[in-house]
Formats: structure tokens, C-alpha cells, sequence
């Protein structure tokens, strides 16, 4: 199996509308699927940068002078640009949904599918896995993890289980998770515990706030006409990116000029998201919840 198959690949890299000279970023390399594309792009003076906080996605190194590949999770763009001294992107491409490998990997504890550690870490940098948010968070952080991440209806009696179970017996894996949760499961099985794992994965990552400091990074480093190409697999992501591309905040906040034009910094390229194809869903069916926005810097 393939570390990783590239969703809405050539939609993505068309809306980066690449410069043969130009720098870009590939801030969620993987299997370096989208960066293997960019680099058929752009000529000898061309440049891209990837980074994953992954160390296993290193395995996929691309051997290119063009290329360079950051091991660090992509909240730190700004600090790593500084010191490759790069002020300046041509365009930024981010992939936010979990390679193929992740999670088909038991070990790493994000798939309901099969018993793992619970872990969730997308690196091993992290301090506190989804075991140590299951097993010292108190019921009222929990039932914000769960409400606010997974937006579960039954949060407040999930919380309450979760409190009440650790007391009589551990929670050490996915399959004690998956055990615990069961009986409070309402309509589908697979939705349910898909929003169980996604919320605590987005705690233990704190991906939501890692996303907003990336765009807040991504207004300044993209130069007028840079490209921001976006692929979100949930409405928490979506949500983010969509109101930061119309208003350039993440809350969504209208700010006006005395004239009540509105200041952002941003132009949408589409007005709505671009989605698979039925092509692309029966190719790779894991693509069925993604959705695509691109934005250029003005």
C-alpha cells in the first residue's frame, strides 16, 4: 500500500497557478504526492520548501536540488522561513486530512478500525497523547473536547462515561475507547466513533489553533497574486479557512473602511469549494469529504 494517494491533486496544484521561478510551500508534505507535482512545475530556479511534523513522511524525501523538506508542524512557518531566509511565497498548498499511512499504521492510534495504542500524536514531540487527554482531563473538559471537536450530540454523557469508566478500569487502547463508547452510540456506528477519534486527535494535536497561526503566517509570507490553496476534510477546518479567506480573520468579523469596502486580504478564486469527482471517490474513497478553496494574496 501507498504511503499516501494525494486527494483533489490536480485541481490543487492548478489552483496554485505556478511560476516557473517562483517559491512555494508544501506544508503538509507526506508522501510527497502534491510536491512531486509543484516540482514538475517550476523551472531551474524554482524552489520548494515541505513541511511534516511526521518523521516517518522523511521516508519520502525527494532527492532535488529545488527541494527542501522541514520536519516541523506548519504553525512554525514563519520560523523556519526566517531561517532559510525566505521572506516571500509564490503560493502555499495544505493538505489538513491524515495520510494513508497515518492511519493505517495501529501504532500511532488514529483509526477506530483496529486496537492501537491510544496515542494520536502526529509527532513524538507532543506531550500528552489521547490517552493522557482521556485519562486526566475532567468531565467538563471533556465534554468541550468532545461538543466543541467532535460536535457529538450525547457529549455531556460521553464525558460523563469516560470519568466513570477510568475509575473501574484504564483506557490503554483504541479498542478499550472504542469498548467504553459503544453502548452510547445513537444512528451510525462509523460517524459516531469517527467524531469520538477526531475530536480527541484535534486536543492532542491542537490542530485548530495550529491552522489559524498558519494563516495568519500565510497572509504575510504570500506576495501580491501568491496563491493560498486549502484542502479541509471537516466543517471545523473548513469553517477556518473559509471565513479567513473573506474576511482575514478567523472568527468571520466583516471589517470595513470608512468607505464599507471590506478589507481582507484575500480574493477568492472560487465562490464555493471545489469537491472529488465521482472519478476521485471511486478511485480513493477517503477523498469523499474534502473540500478545496483557493485564494489569492492581494
Amino acid at each position: 500500500m501507498s504511503y499516501h494517494q494525494p486527494v483533489l491533486l490536480e485541481e490543487s496544484i492548478e489552483g496554485l497557478n505556478i511560476k516557473e521561478e517562483g517559491v512555494y510551500a508544501d506544508l503538509t508534505f507526506g508522501g510527497g504526492g502534491h510536491s512531486r507535482e509543484i516540482l514538475k512545475r517550476l523551472g531551474e530556479a524554482g524552489r520548494l520548501i515541505g513541511f511534516d511534523q511526521d518523521a516517518d513522511a522523511r521516508s519520502n524525501q525527494l532527492i532535488d536540488d529545488r527541494f527542501g523538506l522541514v520536519q516541523a508542524n506548519f504553525r512554525f512557518l514563519s520560523r523556519f522561513l526566517e531561517f532559510l531566509e525566505i521572506e516571500k511565497l509564490d503560493g502555499i498548498i495544505a493538505d489538513l486530512g491524515l495520510s494513508s499511512h497515518q492511519i493505517d499504521v495501529p501504532e500511532k492510534g488514529f483509526s477506530h478500525r483496529w486496537s492501537g495504542p491510544l496515542d494520536m500524536r502526529m509527532n513524538e514531540g507532543i506531550e500528552r497523547t489521547a490517552q493522557d487527554v482521556l485519562m486526566e482531563s475532567d468531565e467538563g473538559e471533556l465534554l468541550d473536547i468532545f461538543s466543541k471537536y467532535g460536535e457529538i450530540r450525547n457529549s455531556r454523557m460521553l464525558a460523563r462515561r469516560v470519568v466513570a469508566q477510568r475509575k473501574v478500569a484504564g483506557l490503554k487502547t483504541t479498542a478499550d475507547l472504542v469498548t467504553m463508547v459503544e453502548p452510547l452510540i445513537r444512528g451510525n456506528r462509523r460517524r459516531y466513533l469517527s467524531q469520538v477519534f477526531q475530536a480527541l486527535r484535534i486536543a492532542v494535536n491542537e490542530e485548530l489553533k495550529a491552522l489559524e497561526e498558519m494563516l495568519e503566517a500565510a497572509t504575510y509570507h504570500l506576495r501580491p497574486g501568491g496563491r493560498l490553496v486549502v484542502i479541509s476534510y471537516h466543517s471545523l477546518e473548513d469553517r477556518i479557512v473559509k471565513n479567513f479567506i473573506r474576511t482575514g480573520n478567523v472568527e468571520g468579523l466583516l471589517k470595513k473602511d470608512e468607505f464599507g469596502v471590506l478589507l481582507t486580504p484575500f480574493k477568492k478564486i472560487y465562490n464555493k469549494p471545489i469537491v472529488p469527482s465521482d472519478r476521485e471517490l471511486k478511485i480513493n474513497p477517503r477523498s469523499r469529504s474534502a473540500k478545496l478553496r483557493i485564494a489569492e494574496r492581494i
